[in-house]
């Protein structure tokens, strides 16, 4: 695996299509105004996010972890008018700059906003999805994953993020690490599951992609 140092990155940055101004003020408003700024996706993921829609097309999209709304606009760009995205997050006081940003990229029809507990709203979609992105609390992704998994029309795809931790996963990890601990459940998890074929890819803090057989 190649390391990204900040040479390379800048590199990567230069060849490859420039970042939409509206993902831009969202990355700059988001660093300025947002805890934890570094749970933004991000213009290289956003870019793959937007790509692998305009690839696979999907009609309906599931997004499980919002924050500011960086990846669901991306994958928006990415898809047809009549594809329909539900992202869920249970932070309500994001709800406000959020929106802002669903309106300013002009998906704000398109995307629908739910805040509250992904495991209690998720059940109650009249939706089966094409596309599911996973991105919220890394303790709970194998439930998430069983929630959504009857949902999934055959042949969707699940890209779920940081599955690599920051190399945390091959790593020792302390005993109140939960986070770390449910990242490597979930990926022992997936390796297992025969109902599905999978990749682990290098991207950002790595990204895991996931086929329903």
């Amino acid at each position: 695996m190649i390391e990204v140092n900040k040479e390379l990155e800048d590199y990567i940055l230069k060849h490859s299509e420039a970042e939409d101004s509206v993902l831009k003020d969202l990355t700059r408003e988001t660093h300025v105004k947002m805890l934890r700024p570094r749970m933004l996706s991000g213009h290289l993921q956003g870019k793959f996010l937007k790509m692998t829609c305009q690839m696979i097309r999907p009609l309906r999209i599931l997004e499980i972890g919002t924050y500011t709304g960086y990846s669901a606009i991306s994958m928006a760009m990415g898809t047809s008018e009549d594809c329909i995205i539900h992202t869920i997050d249970c932070n309500d006081e994001l709800e406000q700059f959020t929106r802002k940003y669903f309106k300013r990229s002009g998906f704000e029809d398109r995307i629908h906003f739910h805040i509250g507990d992904a495991l209690d709203i998720i059940p109650k979609l009249n939706e089966n999805f094409d596309l599911v992105f996973i991105d919220a609390d890394k303790r709970q992704y194998i439930e998430y994953f069983e929630a959504i998994f009857p949902k999934l029309n055959k042949g969707a795809f699940v890209l779920a993020d940081d599955v690599l931790w920051d190399g945390k996963v091959v790593e020792e990890i302390e005993n109140n690490d939960k986070q770390t601990q449910g990242i490597i459940d979930f990926n022992h998890f997936i390796q297992e599951d025969t109902r599905v074929e999978n990749l682990i890819l290098p991207i950002r803090h790595g990204l895991m992609m996931i086929r329903k057989k």
